[in-house]
């Protein structure tokens, strides 16, 4: 992993950082004219491990996130933290990160990210974004090995 943080300048990992981060903001202040600072115009935004479903374009994306918002099932806050580059190549990199929902009941959630982002205009934007809720693990059965 030595060799994909070299490859990648210190300007580069705090963009693909402030990327990452800025889409809780954007998405929290409801602001979703301003989705073009986040995705590339053709990013697929997966949300189908929570149940929810697929969106490809940013149009769709800020669609889905509308029919959200006015839903009400729309987190209050997002949080993002603990922000690793695992791979980078071509102008291309994996960024995992972990998530934590405020959702309109006060419940928390859990999730966790895995952004492919690349260069766009310039700029590091995400072309894909895969979330998986954070589940506990099954209870073991009294008497079975852990």
């Amino acid at each position: 992993m030595a060799a994909v943080r070299e490859s990648l300048s210190a300007d580069d990992r705090l963009e693909i950082q402030e990327t990452i981060a800025l889409h809780a903001h954007i998405f929290d202040a409801h602001r979703l004219d301003r989705l073009e600072e986040l995705f590339t115009p053709d990013a697929v935004y997966d949300m189908s491990r929570s149940g929810i479903g697929t969106f490809a374009g940013i149009d769709v994306i800020r669609g889905a996130a509308a029919q959200m918002i006015d839903s009400g099932h729309f987190p209050l806050q997002h949080s993002v933290t603990n922000i690793v580059i695992s791979s980078a190549a071509d102008d291309v990199v994996i960024a995992l990160s972990k998530g934590l929902m405020v959702m309109a009941d006060g419940a928390i959630q859990g999730v966790n990210h895995e952004d492919t982002l690349r260069r766009h205009d310039g700029r590091w934007r995400i072309s894909r974004r895969i979330i998986t809720p954070v589940q506990a693990a099954p209870a073991a059965e009294p008497g079975a090995p852990r």
